[in-house]
C-alpha cells in the first residue's frame, strides 16, 4: 500500500502516523496488495534468528499474522471460546445408547476476525506495541534511534547534576 492511500481518511492517517513514529515500514509486494494484504516490517529483531526484523500481516480475510517466526506463521487474533453441546451416550451390551437429558460440553478456541481493514491495522499498532516495542524494548534496533536516547541521557545527567547540588547545599 502506498502512502496516499494512507492518507484516504483520518483513520489511515492516524495508523501512518504511529508507523512512523515506531519506525514501522509498509513492504507490501504488488501482488500482496492486489489480494488485500499488507506486511509490515519493525524495527525490531526477530527472536528466533535474530538477523531479521519481525515482519506482521494484515489479510483480507480477517486475521492478522506475524509472517517471520520460523516454521509457521502464527495468528495474532484474539482469541475466544466456543462452547458445543453433544448428547452424552454411554455402552449397553456393546452398543451406543443416548442418555437422555444428559450433554457433555466441548470447547474448542477460535481466532477472532476482524473483517475491516483499517481495524485490523489498528489492531496490528496496538498489538506491536504492546508485544514488541514494550515487552522486548531493549531489542529495538539502533536504526529506531532518532536522538530520542541521546536527549534522554542528557536530562538524566543534568537531573542527577541538580539532585547532588540541593543534596550539598
Amino acid at each position: 500500500m502506498n502512502r496516499e492511500q494512507y492518507n484516504s481518511d483520518t483513520r489511515y492517517e492516524k495508523v501512518l502516523h504511529n508507523m512512523d513514529l515506531l519506525g514501522i515500514m509498509d513492504i507490501t509486494t504488488a501482488r500482496q496488495h492486489k489480494n488485500g494484504t499488507i506486511v509490515w516490517k519493525l524495527p525490531i529483531k526477530n527472536d528466533n534468528s535474530g538477523k531479521t526484523n519481525i515482519e506482521v500481516a494484515s489479510f483480507s480475510t480477517g486475521y492478522v499474522r506475524n509472517q517471520n517466526s520460523g516454521y509457521s506463521n502464527y495468528q495474532l487474533n484474539k482469541r475466544k471460546f466456543e462452547d458445543e453441546y453433544f448428547q452424552d451416550w454411554e455402552y449397553v451390551n456393546g452398543e451406543h445408547v443416548k442418555i437422555k437429558n444428559q450433554y457433555r460440553k466441548w470447547s474448542r478456541k477460535t481466532c477472532v476476525l476482524i473483517p475491516i481493514e483499517i481495524d485490523r491495522l489498528e489492531y496490528l499498532i496496538s498489538y506491536c506495541l504492546k508485544n514488541y516495542y514494550i515487552k522486548r524494548a531493549n531489542e529495538v534496533s539502533e536504526s529506531f534511534d532518532c536522538g530520542h536516547y541521546e536527549r534522554i541521557r542528557n536530562l538524566e545527567v543534568k537531573l542527577d547534576t541538580i539532585q547532588r547540588i540541593s543534596d550539598h547545599g
